[in-house]
């Protein structure tokens, strides 16, 4: 935090990567989003320009980094210098799909940890605290040496179940390493959980070897953090039907649909494919299998809990870190 005394103003600016999501916490918020000159040069180097003081105020900035995921981040970072050199008091940076969460740690020798360096390049840029949603693993939270506010979608997500009346159902984990956050989910609907074990042979890449739980003639709800691909979540649904569950849904908080992942997810034998709307998902893919829900009101009450220093985990009943 820069030592400017605050007329606490709060101001809400949104970089381009998802305006629509930024205009309903605005409006969730009952203010105006501020105004930004973004133009590119012909070499393709970003120019900002905020168009309004932000001089002593807490400035919220609204910018999930997916595809073209260099591009955002980069203009993400143009925005936090600009801001800081324009002297505002707090720049919250509220990135709902945080960058390169999948790269946490080395798996094998010679590789970067470049979750860790998305932390530094953030934090060196000037922000002073950010706001994510449903981090690929929590720990990314320790990487950074500001404070974050990690929020989660899950109960949204089951919200949307919760209005289906499903019966003899079952939640089921696409992975080991997601187990606590579909044990979560699973206690939010009540159902017992299962889990798909799978290795990878590569970025990308995963092949389910064995089932752990019950899922014989049950509906199953396959819950993840991310879509990417799609290539994990349409080999675990094929496998959950050869053990001859009844029904099969899916649920996680982003939607990456990297390539074909939407038409390969709606060729499969899942009734819906439910996710929320931290990254931007054309009017055509929501015309398919796929359903949104939208994360905005939470984010709008998590900015308006901070503005007004209060507690963010009182969201959720301290649950919020999964």
């Amino acid at each position: 935090m820069r030592d400017y005394p605050s007329n606490k103003r709060m101001l809400l600016f949104s970089g381009s990567a998802h305006v629509e999501l930024a205009e309903k916490i605005a409006e969730n918020l009952n203010i105006s989003l501020g105004k930004v000159t973004r133009t590119k040069f012909k070499n393709g180097e970003i120019y900002i320009k905020f168009e309004e003081s932000v001089r002593g105020a807490d400035v919220f900035v609204i910018q999930p980094c997916g595809d073209p995921v260099n591009d955002n981040l980069m203009e993400l970072l143009i925005m936090i210098d600009a801001l800081k050199r324009a002297s505002a008091s707090m720049i919250n940076c509220v990135i709902p799909h945080f960058p390169y969460a999948r790269q946490d740690k080395k798996a094998e020798g010679r590789e970067p940890i470049t979750a860790k360096l998305v932390a530094d390049l953030l934090t060196v840029a000037g922000m002073d605290r950010m706001i994510a949603t449903d981090l690929h693993t929590a720990t990314i939270q320790g990487f950074f040496n500001i404070p974050v506010d990690h929020i989660t979608a899950i109960p949204i997500i089951a919200n949307y179940f919760k209005t289906k009346h499903i019966k003899n159902g079952v939640v089921v984990s696409p992975d080991v390493g997601g187990v606590k956050r579909a044990s979560i989910f699973a206690n939010q609907l009540h159902f017992p959980l299962a889990i798909l074990d799978k290795i990878r042979p590569g970025p990308n890449m995963a092949k389910i070897d064995h089932l752990v739980g019950d899922v014989n003639g049950k509906v199953a709800i396959i819950f993840d953090d991310m879509i990417d691909t799609g290539g994990t979540i349409c080999e675990a649904v094929d496998v959950l039907f050869k053990f001859n569950v009844q029904k099969v849904y899916i649920g996680a908080t982003h939607p990456v649909f990297s390539g074909n992942a939407v038409e390969r997810l709606c060729a499969t034998r899942a009734e819906e494919i439910v996710v929320a709307d931290t990254l931007p998902v054309s009017q055509q893919t929501c015309n398919s299998k796929v359903k949104i829900v939208s994360v905005a009101p939470l984010l709008a009450k998590t900015i308006k809990k901070i503005y007004h220093c209060n507690s963010v985990s009182e969201l959720f009943k301290g649950e919020n870190l999964v």
